[in-house]
């Protein structure tokens, strides 16, 4: 069983098709990737699979289960989590409580426990601080779990999102342009970075990336978008030799 499986998906913004007959099945353990040019429809595949846009067609399913149409929030609980093409941090917190966010759905306690400092709650958050801990460690992110995140360097930053979106604990880690803005050497380090989740966490990727080099690097599998419809699929370095995709996607 696929752990992603996408069938006929599409919507449609007034009489714009953005997105049309979409298809992909995605293994679990498998690093994807997703790329076409600017407006080609990748980003709003992904918030067609987080919840923040429903689709107008198509199917869904997430380790066997239905998702289409759920919420974000719901859709984060089945298992999937995801990064941003601009970075969202909570940039006034620690890095530590950054990570310890995306935790939360997984340890919790009441708001009354929170406010009468009851055992509960120092027993969750000594919880979450070991394991938020843990998490900052595969990031080489521990040293700087007290410095707000706004004040860490840009590549840093892309990790700590990635880092915050694996406490969630996800089946499915959607990435969206993670080296977006990176010298070429935060770029091989990020690689190095996901390809340890992808062994060390048992982790399935999604990810859309502009960088050639980096796709071709790491992904097993890539689908090639153009105006909202496939334009290739397959193996990715069968694919990014494929005269439509050089044509369309690389401007040769």
């Amino acid at each position: 069983m696929a752990m992603l499986e996408v069938n006929h998906l599409a919507i449609q913004f007034g009489g714009l098709r953005a997105v049309d007959g979409f298809n992909v099945s995605i293994e679990k353990g498998q690093l994807y990737g997703l790329i076409g040019p600017n407006g080609a429809g990748k980003t709003t595949i992904f918030n067609l699979l987080t919840g923040v846009y429903k689709p107008t067609e198509g199917i869904i399913k997430l380790d066997g289960q239905d998702i289409t149409g759920k919420n974000t929030i719901e859709i984060n609980r089945a298992g999937i989590a995801r990064t941003f093409q601009n970075i969202r941090l909570f940039k006034d917190m620690p890095v530590l409580d950054n990570v310890k966010v995306g935790l939360h759905n997984q340890h919790s306690y009441s708001t009354l426990t929170g406010i009468l400092r009851l055992p509960k709650y120092y027993k969750v958050e000594k919880e979450m601080n070991e394991k938020a801990m843990e998490i900052l460690k595969v990031f080489d992110l521990d040293k700087e779990a007290y410095t707000l995140a706004g004040n860490l360097p840009y590549g840093k930053q892309r990790k700590l999102e990635i880092a915050r979106a694996l406490a969630t604990n996800p089946k499915l880690l959607l990435l969206d342009e993670p080296a977006a803005g990176m010298n070429p050497n935060e770029t091989q380090e990020l690689m190095d970075t996901i390809r340890f989740v992808q062994e060390h966490f048992d982790m399935t990727t999604l990810l859309i990336e502009h960088d050639m080099k980096l796709v071709g690097g790491i992904c097993e599998e890539v689908t090639v978008l153009n105006f909202g419809q496939v334009l290739a699929q397959g193996e990715t370095s069968k694919v990014l030799k494929d005269p439509a995709v050089v044509t369309a996607y690389l401007g040769e």
